[in-house]
């Protein structure tokens, strides 16, 4: 970790100031977000809730699809119009991740107000040119192709004190046709398996209970250091250190192993539920996307793991409209969607991203004719979702309480092993009194399935953690 930049009286230029963090895109994202948050934290400043209250404002940006774009620069725009936050000193608005790394030079001059640019390799240095722009007044931009620096040895805080993310790899290999994940964010690098176990140690000594491996394709992990896919090896060790739930996001499909499936089945750890993007079912589409899978590869990955572990709970993302793409194309997509039966989907329309291969492919679908397919699809992946929970009525579900509903505030709301969001009233204690949702947030509760909707399950609590109380019967 490189060392706090302070002004020539000692103390950080940063101290006192008050810091808002927002955050778009992927898991990556919230990951190098907690680190920002604990450098600044660590720096003297105090996070606050809302930008009116921020003398920074910290933007983690994606490029992936072109909404996120269209966020950012309305709420740039509309930080200008608002007044200093403490003392008539000028707001900062530093602006990182994805779209940092991609147009730096773009951001500084177009954006008002825009003080900081800073890219996806060198997180480290935002406390310094935080200070540069207080200190100068003017507008710091740095952004490198490529760094040793270590994201994962930065100071961070963790959004959940139960949850946890741990990065396994950075970068991506693949090159699909529509994504600018591998420009922005460099080629694929592993940690050392044993670094990985003894920060998973750490998270489960600290009273994480869940954590979540990330990569832009963990299944390739360790290629790059031990000429071999050893993600396997590292579910099988992290399964070890204690953690009680154990996710994982991104599979690609191409590179999901039987050993990895294996693991999937015998490491208790390890939940019910993977995401597994399919992007399309057409063998034509995901050829033209560089996706080195078939249709018939994916459904045959399917039953595998359904073979393995039976009650598995499966998720993905689609592209609707990707250039080229026919009717019959998008049909194909439907019947596999069918087939598969997804508890959950992420669906797009294609955002043509400049610098990829796809944006110089013609589209010739119109934009009704991929909105009709969009509606479709999702139509169909209801239908899915709404299978999937009915399996769990009147089941009971170990599920991990996260806080409050944001609906209602008597309900709990919390995830199962299959990833599903369960709401149950809040249960009482031994003297009859509910129990606050402070007190079960972030523990484990047993909960009674007795309603099963699309995108939810709801029931009763029957099972409380040791000394929290009795639980409904």
């Amino acid at each position: 970790m490189s060392a706090q930049p302070t002004d020539n009286r000692g103390l950080s230029l940063l101290s006192g100031r008050t810091f808002l963090m927002q955050t778009f895109g992927c898991q990556m994202n919230e990951h190098d977000s907690e680190r920002i948050d604990g450098m600044l934290t660590a720096a003297g400043a105090l996070e606050v809730a809302t930008a009116e209250e921020a003398d920074i404002v910290v933007y983690m940006t994606c490029c992936v699809r072109e909404r996120a774009e269209e966020r950012l620069y309305g709420r740039v725009s509309t930080m200008a119009g608002l007044p200093p936050a403490h003392d008539g000193r000028p707001r900062v608005v530093a602006i990182g991740g994805c779209i940092g790394q991609r147009d730096a030079e773009r951001l500084a001059r177009d954006l008002p107000g825009v003080g900081v640019v800073f890219g996806t390799h060198n997180l480290g240095q935002l406390p310094g040119l935080l200070e540069a722009q207080l200190e100068t007044g003017k507008t710091q931009v740095q952004v490198v192709e490529d760094s040793d620096e270590d994201a994962t040895s930065l100071p961070s805080r963790r959004e959940q004190r139960w949850h946890a993310w741990l990065p396994i790899t950075s970068g991506c290999n693949n090159f699909c046709t529509y994504c600018i994940v591998p420009y922005v964010r460099g080629r694929e690098k592993s940690r050392p398996l044993e670094e990985i176990v003894a920060e998973a140690s750490l998270l489960v000594a600290d009273g994480v209970r869940e954590i979540t491996l990330l990569g832009q394709n963990v299944n390739s992990y360790g290629r790059d250091i031990y000429g071999r896919s050893r993600f396997a090896d590292v579910l099988r060790a992290v399964g070890e250190t204690g953690i009680e739930r154990l996710r994982f996001a991104t599979s690609h499909p191409k590179d999901l192993l039987d050993e990895t499936i294996a693991a999937m089945a015998e490491v208790p750890a390890v939940m019910p539920q993977l995401h597994l993007p399919v992007q399309s079912g057409s063998n034509r589409i995901l050829n033209l996307m560089n996706r080195v899978y078939t249709r018939e590869d994916y459904l045959g990955l399917v039953e595998r793991l359904r073979r393995a572990v039976p009650d598995i709970a499966l998720s993905t993302d689609i592209i609707v409209g990707f250039p080229g793409e026919t009717e019959r194309d998008f049909e194909d997509t439907l019947d596999l969607a069918r087939q598969v039966g997804y508890a959950q989907a992420f669906t797009f329309i294609y955002s043509p991203r400049t610098g990829t291969p796809a944006a110089q492919m013609e589209q010739t679908a119109t934009h009704e004719q991929i909105q009709d397919r969009f509606d479709r699809l999702v139509a169909v992946i209801q239908d899915t979702a709404h299978a999937c929970n009915q399996v769990d009525l009147g089941t009971v579900q170990r599920v991990l309480v996260e806080g409050a509903s944001r609906r209602d505030p008597s309900m709990l709301s919390g995830r199962s092993e299959k990833n599903q969001v369960v709401h149950a009233p809040l249960p009482m204690d031994a003297l009859g009194s509910q129990i606050p949702i402070e007190r079960l947030t972030g523990t484990m509760v047993d909960v009674r399935v007795d309603t099963a909707r699309t995108w939810y399950l709801s029931g009763e609590v029957v099972a409380l953690p040791e000394g929290q109380g009795r639980a409904n019967r």
